[in-house]
This record gives structure tokens, sequence and C-alpha cells, in this order.
């Protein structure tokens, strides 16, 4: 009969084991936001506001968007002419709104250091710059201008993301997360 203070009997190894924990790792000191990466969100959210500003544009340039379908395909009837203008202005309505969730999802995302918001910034500066090559063969007015400025906009916004500074924001809040 065993007692409730009597230690176990048996072997050595069916005793029961505490657990063990692995050491807090050390991190270095926090680095504050350098003001390249707070810029870069200030100018995402520039980004953002030209992303409604094209929608308003391509609002505004319904007649001369018109004009431009109606040129190109001469045999549309005149309801087919209004079907692909409102269909063309959907979809423009539809990509400029996506364009302003994307601009402020990143610059929340870059502001909380989020390494691979940088990452995904990157990927989408490179599809602007594409699509904005893409558009100058086939835009003409204000669009053009717009897609330029945001190719600016982001080609800055991704300098600025790269610094070393920058860099060394989102490793530093890399490690404090990990």
């Amino acid at each position: 009969m065993t007692y409730p203070d009597q230690p176990p009997s048996g072997p050595p190894s069916a005793m029961p084991v505490a657990p063990t924990y692995a050491a807090p790792q050390e991190v270095g000191p926090v680095v504050e936001r350098p003001a390249s990466v707070t810029r870069a969100v200030q100018l995402m959210y520039a980004g953002a506001a030209l992303s409604l500003v094209g929608i308003v544009v391509a609002w505004a340039t319904k007649s001369s968007l018109r004009d431009t379908v109606a040129t190109a395909t001469p045999s549309l009837s005149a309801s087919e002419l209004d079907t692909a203008v409102t269909i063309a202005l959907t979809v423009a309505t539809v990509v400029g709104l996506v364009g302003v969730g994307l601009w402020l999802w990143m610059a929340a995302a870059n502001n909380a250091g989020r390494s691979w918001a940088r990452i995904v910034a990157t990927v989408f500066g490179g599809l602007n710059v594409v699509s904005t090559l893409y558009s100058l063969v086939s835009s003409a007015g204000p669009a053009i201008i717009l897609n330029l400025l945001s190719v600016a906009l982001a080609v800055v916004i991704l300098v600025l993301l790269w610094r070393p500074a920058s860099s060394e924001y989102y490793r530093s809040r890399s490690a404090r997360r990990g």
C-alpha cells in the first residue's frame, strides 16, 4: 500500500518529467519607424486618392469614351454602343475600387512593419509598370496622365520602402513578432 506523501516506486523512467521551455530569445532594440516608411505610407494614401480620381475621370469623360468606341467599331447599334460604354465604365469603377482597397491595405500593412507587405507592394508596383506600358498603347488623354502619375508614385514608394533604414525597421519588426 502507498501513501500520498510517499514517492512513487518503480524505475526512474516512470517518474513524471516536468515540461521544458525554450529560453526567451534576445531581440534587438526597438527600431522606430523611419521617415522613409512614414513617407511611403503617406504616398500610398495618395495612391488610393489617385485611384478614386481615376474613377471620377472615367465617368467625366464618358462622352469621349463613347466617341472612341463608336469610331473603333462603327458597326455597333446605338443600344450596343451604350452597353459597351456602360460595361467599360463598370469595369473601370470596379478596378478603381479594387485599386483603392489595395493601396489602403498596403499602407496599413507597411505602416505596421510587415515584411511581407513590402514584398507584395513591390509585386504590385511591377504590375503597375507593366499595365501602364500597356495603357500607353491603348489609352489617351487624362487616363495616360493618371497612369504615369501612378507609376511615378509606385517607383518613389518602392525606393522609400527598400532604403537601408526601412530594411532595418522591417527586420526589427519581424524579429519582435518571431
